[in-house]
């Protein structure tokens, strides 16, 4: 669809330049991606005297996490780990070793959020033998998978684990297998030119002051990297679905899939996946994640299903609202609106067509659609229930994609002229409870229904 309108780039522009002004930010860079370009940018604020550019820098915080965690299911689809293995393996004598890497990866393995030690966001990092060693961690908060509990030094160690199975420094693989691949070459360890300083505003009066900036040390894989909004829009891009080869949509698809999710994240429709952060709102699906370190704000999210994304760099400790991405959002979908695919023919198999239509599970009556593909998909007609879609198996079975039937197989049953569907011991059937009857687990009573209790 390209760049977005005049019209709309205007209220995207009026947007930021509210969120600017009444939030007290120095300088702030946001983008809109679509179809895997950037179809708009702006920016408000100074740096270094100048307006910031699509190639300014700003520290990205905790993005950087999802790049690590990239990584990591790169790994796993090598078959160098798995993720239900204990850290243990892979790191003999490490702080909750008995956490698995998923646990790691979604922030469930019941670690400290923070290391021992001053507060590392604002303090020359120490190498991991001194920070990943010490006896305070040994002692994690909470027992492995027990909650949701956002650990920073969780990531320090699936960064440990990088290393030692790539032979190279976590930073290193995240710019050889992620960041080179998608063209991300702005995006590095340490700050370079030009790039935003980093900046607390004072709460009552229009000062700043300079935060400090290290080198995270062992902690750097929770938070250390800077990049550009060109950058992040490949990011979005690629969190979009546009992988580049770096991994397979499959994997990329089960680090969306929620995984945990705590109190506060039941009220607003946000939970985690494998290393992305997903919130659910407006009839959209987003992953992504936010990023904060001292001095600076960020945040970059997709939504898959219609290939739009939006994300946003701030050089202020704290201040952005917690709107300001779903604004941007909401402004783009109400004025240019995507226009539906348009709808062709397909091909389908005759054993499959005459499969199509109601069925029943019970007195429950259901859809079967046919997909692309030999593709099923079975859905209530309420609208409310256990929807899932199939995809064929060699063997002339289905198994599920998502929803309750996820891995689960699926069953076409012919005997005697007549057919019904199993899938994991439910059968549903072209008549509510029967046809064949004799098909319905523990029978149909024989006098069938009637009008009297």
């Amino acid at each position: 669809m390209g760049q977005v309108r005049a019209d709309t780039a205007d209220a995207l522009l009026r947007r930021i330049a509210v969120e600017q002004a009444e939030r007290r930010i120095p300088a702030l860079a946001a983008a809109v991606v679509r179809d895997g370009e950037i179809a708009w940018f702006g920016a408000r604020g100074r740096v270094a005297g100048e307006p910031p550019t699509p190639d300014t820098q700003y520290r990205i915080g905790s993005i950087t996490k999802t790049l690590v965690a990239t990584v990591i299911m790169r790994l796993r689809d090598e078959g160098r780990l798995d993720l239900a293995d204990p850290l243990r393996r892979h790191l003999p004598g490490a702080p909750a070793g008995e956490a698995t890497i998923a646990q790691l990866l979604s922030h469930t393995s019941g670690l400290t959020a923070e290391p021992p030690g001053p507060w590392w966001e604002r303090t020359p990092g120490a190498p991991a033998p001194g920070v990943l060693a010490d006896d305070e961690l040994a002692r994690p908060p909470h027992r492995p998978g027990r909650r949701l509990h956002y650990s920073n030094v969780g990531y320090a160690l699936l960064g440990q684990v990088i290393t030692r199975l790539r032979g190279m420094s976590w930073d290193r693989a995240v710019h050889e297998e992620v960041l080179h691949p998608l063209g991300m070459r702005a995006t590095t360890t340490r700050p370079r030119e030009p790039y935003a300083r980093g900046y607390a505003v004072h709460p009552w009066a229009d000062v700043l002051l300079p935060e400090p900036e290290h080198d995270a040390g062992a902690m750097g894989p929770a938070g250390q990297l800077w990049s550009t909004c060109a950058d992040m829009a490949r990011w979005c891009a690629f969190l979009a679905g546009h992988t580049g080869g770096v991994l397979d949509p499959a994997t990329l698809a089960e680090m969306r899939r929620p995984l945990a999710v705590d109190e506060d994240g039941l009220r607003h429709g946000r939970a985690f996946g494998l290393g992305l952060q997903l919130a659910h709102g407006d009839g959209r699906r987003l992953a992504g994640h936010g990023g904060s370190m001292p001095g600076f704000l960020a945040g970059v999210y997709a939504d898959p299903e219609d290939d739009l994304g939006v994300l946003y760099l701030a050089n202020t400790t704290s201040g952005v609202s917690n709107t300001l991405l779903s604004d941007l959002l909401r402004i783009v979908a109400e004025r240019e609106p995507r226009l539906p695919r348009e709808w062709t023919p397909l091909p389908a198999d005759p054993d499959l067509l005459e499969l199509a239509g109601p069925w029943y599970w019970g007195p429950a009556p259901y859809l079967l659609r046919l997909l692309p593909e030999r593709g099923l998909a079975l859905e209530p007609m309420s609208g409310q229930g256990r929807a899932s879609r199939f995809t064929p198996r060699p063997d002339g079975t289905w198994v599920g994609l998502d929803g309750y039937y996820a891995g689960e197989t699926l069953r076409v049953v012919r005997h005697d002229g007549r057919v019904w569907l199993e899938v994991n011991t439910f059968v549903f059937t072209r008549a509510p409870y029967g046809d064949p009857a004799e098909a319905v687990p523990g029978g149909v009573d024989p006098d069938g229904w009637r009008a009297a209790f």
